[in-house]
């Protein structure tokens, strides 16, 4: 067997400078991570060894006339299965599960190498491959297909040759040991198929993870065929969002440069700037607002609400580079959003003069404050609702319309004031407490009157939720401010009862505040500069 004429062959002295050299021709395996250390060992030197065995690889020349050995080198045989397929004996319990090593078997059953009337004869360089468990496996390949299929194998077997004196003639057989593999199975596939003409079709139906494999493999030993093919098939199969993750992470370690450009044009673009980006987010949430079909409208906000509440993962995107919404963009549908309100409440109280139907006008300003809503609830979660509660606060034309108006057909504009006091009682707004008051003196009476509305025909309405926020929002202003409010609230609820949002917890920390506690502060606040001598 040519497993069996290692025993025979004359191994070169490798000095220091030989060394040097080797760890050189070697890098590109180390850059990929296939070998961790780098330096060279002669192919006697024990696996036992206590340091990895990396890459060797030795020239066995065929036995003269002359010489001494007691026999002659035996006539190659096909080697088994179990001959190429083993684990060291300090090993033998390894890691390796047992299914690994029968996929192995599988593949190696059916490579095109173990029929020599395929490949022209039997191998003639002994290549083993071993994982860092002890796993490893010897296959008879042969120089002819190593040197023309892979860069890597080709410079090395042609060194090998130039070392010896001899140019590479008959029955010359090299021996190859790859040692420290990440993973021998795709080791062993790579090898494969750099026999195959039809690398494409070989690859369908692969798992995309199996090909990533295969591409770093075919990257570490230069197989330019197999690199190609891998990224063809990239390109060309769909991926889920687990494997794109995978996917742009190999290629970007792989430094592949224009070869992978196809592949990531799938998730990248040279275009992609923030202008063009914002215009994009503009023409969506526009598309949104004034959408025919309510229930599309309804499932696109509740998507596209997601979409923008979606962060980055730390470890692999930078916050900087997002592209997201602009706060002009937003404000600019704000603007839209309320002269739409303003131009449907003022046709509303005319009913009379106006031509559309009551019925229509009111369908007409129910949903233009459910679009307000949807892009105050974006402002929010985008921390850029400041601005809109200065804004809000200002409608004071808008509010006497509003009070013109059904309760029926305009409670849902007091959710727009309820959602911007559950996000100042939860401190996601900042504000000054002169907007803070502004807020509440042009919109709290109408919550009162909408409140009962509110309850039954909003269920999404959280009550409490509500009553927390208008509490919270309260108590933030002054003490004097405090008790104007809760005093008027205290005789508007018992008059009302659960048609009133309840906030009694506001009202005992007002008297607390007022009647108990009653701090005293300081009106001034004296300063005192010192000088000190240079």
């Amino acid at each position: 067997m040519a497993a069996e004429t290692n025993h025979h062959h004359h191994h070169n002295n490798l000095n220091n400078s030989h060394t040097t050299k080797s760890n050189k021709e070697v890098s590109t395996m180390i850059k990929q991570g296939f070998i961790s250390d780098p330096f060279l060992l002669s192919p006697n030197h024990s696996s036992r060894s206590p340091q990895p065995q990396l890459f060797s690889l030795s020239r066995v020349s065929p036995l003269s006339p002359n010489s001494n050995s007691l026999s002659p080198p035996p006539t190659p045989t096909r080697p088994t299965l179990f001959d190429m397929i083993s684990n060291d004996d300090h090993t033998r319990h390894s890691r390796h599960s047992l299914e690994a090593r029968q996929r192995v078997s599988r593949v190696l059953e059916a490579a095109p190498f173990r029929n020599p009337g395929n490949c022209g004869g039997f191998g003639d360089v002994k290549l083993s491959i071993s994982g860092r468990d002890g796993f490893r496996v010897s296959m008879d390949v042969h120089r002819r297909v190593l040197a023309e299929r892979s860069r890597f194998f080709a410079a090395k077997l042609l060194r090998r040759d130039g070392v010896g004196g001899e140019g590479g003639g008959g029955g010359v057989l090299h021996s190859v040991e790859i040692c420290d593999c990440d993973d021998v199975e795709v080791y062993v596939e790579a090898v494969v198929l750099m026999y195959c003409d039809d690398l494409r079709r070989k690859l369908v139906g692969e798992e995309v993870s199996k090909v990533l494999g295969l591409l770093k493999v075919s990257a570490a030993i230069m197989f330019d065929a197999g690199i190609i093919a891998c990224l063809e098939y990239l390109e060309a199969v769909p991926w889920s969002e687990e494997e794109e993750d995978k996917i742009v992470t190999h290629l970007t370690e792989l430094q592949l440069h224009d070869s992978v450009a196809e592949v990531l044009k799938r998730v990248s673009s040279d275009s992609s700037t923030s202008l063009r980006a914002d215009n994009i987010f503009l023409k969506l949430l526009t598309g949104v607002l004034e959408a025919k079909d309510d229930k599309a409208r309804r499932e696109m906000k509740t998507l596209i609400s997601r979409l923008l509440r979606e962060e980055a993962s730390p470890n692999q995107y930078s916050n900087e580079n997002r592209l997201d919404v602009s706060k002009d963009t937003l404000y600019h549908l704000c603007h839209g959003c309320l002269s739409s309100l303003i131009l449907s409440l003022s046709e509303a109280t005319c009913v009379d003069e106006s031509k559309k139907d009551r019925g229509v006008l009111m369908g007409e300003i129910a949903r233009e404050a459910d679009n307000m809503q949807w892009i105050v609830e974006i402002l929010i979660h985008k921390k850029m609702g400041d601005e809109f509660v200065k804004l809000w606060a200002d409608q004071k034309e808008l509010a006497v319309l509003h009070s013109k108006i059904p309760i029926m057909y305009r409670h849902e504009i007091s959710m727009i004031t309820a959602q911007l006091c559950i996000a100042i009682g939860r401190g996601h707004i900042l504000v000054p407490r002169d907007i803070r008051y502004a807020l509440l003196s042009t919109w709290l009476e109408a919550l009162y009157e909408d409140f009962a509305w509110m309850r039954r025909a909003n269920r999404s309405m959280d009550k409490k939720l509500v009553e927390d926020g208008l509490s919270q929002t309260i108590l933030t202003l002054p003490l004097p401010q405090q008790q104007s409010i809760l005093l008027n609230w205290f005789h508007r609820f018992l008059n009302k009862g659960d048609d009133c949002p309840n906030i009694q917890r506001a009202f005992e920390v007002w008297w607390r505040r007022a009647f108990v506690r009653q701090y005293v502060v300081e009106s001034q606040l004296q300063i005192t500069v010192c000088d000190y001598p240079n």
